[in-house]
């Protein structure tokens, strides 16, 4: 009798050619069926052209018949793997198959803190116990090496396979960083136009040796331009961020942000909308908020496009400090906005785990 275990051992020496790893490893067989020495699946292939698929027939009967039984018979329903690398699980992208989750955090409009929120929720995953990377794809504007202390840092290089890749710089706080910051002065302006904006997004995505990262979130610029498409059409994103503040001018942009995601050329998941700077508590009178920017905007909007408020962060004086020295405000134990922005960072967690 052949077993299922049988046939999926064989089928673990198949390796799929584009991906570099092997069927069952990047869980490219489904609907497994055995009927005496007939064995019948789906299998999830990259290149769906005929010669592509006449190979790995070849293999896999190959492995099937060496492995499992001399006269085994193998049918195979072959099914293309999506074009949209958004729509892959990890295994089966042909980049980035080490992370397992990308979040992109954007915002309709400039200076509503959106970097300082980013840097915060990844410093959070990382006290969480996770591995975390982020890119700062504001080719004109990178906050992150001030951030997170590392003006001085340079990334470093490594070959893999034969091919020359850059490797992030390691913060002191745990997060892996990848900016254009890293390779310009402090007072050099970037003046590029648009297809060099998009090749170094690209590259800083890309062609970085990430290692295994549990989340890698990508700080995007403000507004809805071309950086966004290039980056949300051809990095696998597991879903989107979006930051505002209370005021209606922010949150206008902010609903802006979400149309683009949920556009059809798109279509990228958006986990929820974070209110910063939400209200103001005094040092001398806790027990009092004061809604500077306004009250319930972001709430009332999450409502009105069916999506989560994941956090609402307190204007808090040592949250522009913690930035402006670069240790993120999140690693400041027992204070209102760590519990804030770990707070985020589980309402991040949990809706990443919640289907779309």
């Amino acid at each position: 009798m052949i077993t299922q275990d049988q046939v999926m051992r064989g089928l673990s020496l198949v390796i799929e050619p584009d991906l570099k790893k092997n069927l069952v490893e990047a869980n490219l067989v489904s609907n497994l069926r055995i009927q005496g020495k007939k064995v019948s699946f789906d299998l999830k292939i990259n290149n769906p052209a005929m010669h592509s698929k006449q190979r790995m027939t070849e293999a896999v009967e190959h492995y099937l018949g060496q492995h499992v039984a001399a006269d085994i018979e193998v049918e195979i329903n072959y099914i293309p793997l999506p074009n949209n690398p958004n729509q892959r699980e990890g295994g089966q992208r042909n980049s980035l198959q080490s992370v397992k989750h990308i979040v992109a955090v954007a915002s309709g409009k400039g200076g509503v803190g959106k970097s300082t929120v980013t840097a915060n929720l990844a410093a959070g995953m990382v006290k969480k116990g996770y591995k975390v990377g982020l890119v700062d794809a504001d080719i004109y504007g990178p906050s992150m090496p001030m951030m997170f202390d590392e003006m001085q840092s340079v990334p470093g290089g490594i070959e893999i396979d034969g091919k020359r890749l850059m490797t992030p710089v390691e913060s002191a706080w745990g997060v892996s960083l990848m900016s254009i910051g890293f390779f310009a002065q402090m007072n050099q302006a970037v003046v590029w136009r648009g297809a060099m904006v998009d090749k170094a997004l690209k590259q800083m995505v890309n062609e970085t040796h990430w290692g295994n990262l549990d989340y890698l979130f990508i700080d995007l610029p403000p507004g809805t331009g071309d950086a966004h498409l290039t980056l949300v059409q051809s990095v696998p994103l597991t879903g989107a961020v979006v930051v505002s503040t209370p005021q209606p001018v922010a949150l206008a942009d902010a609903r802006k942000a979400v149309a683009m995601f949920r556009m059809s050329n798109i279509e990228i998941p958006v986990l929820g909308i974070v209110e910063n700077m939400s209200f103001f508590v005094p040092e001398d009178m806790p027990d009092r908020k004061y809604y500077i920017f306004g009250q319930g905007g972001a709430k009332a909007l999450a409502e009105e496009l069916d999506t989560p408020l994941l956090a609402e962060i307190p204007l808090v004086t040592s949250i522009r400090e913690a930035g402006d020295v670069g240790r993120p405000a999140v690693l400041q134990v027992d204070t209102p906005q760590e519990k804030a922005f770990l707070d985020l960072a589980s309402a991040v967690e949990n809706a990443i785990n919640i289907p779309v």
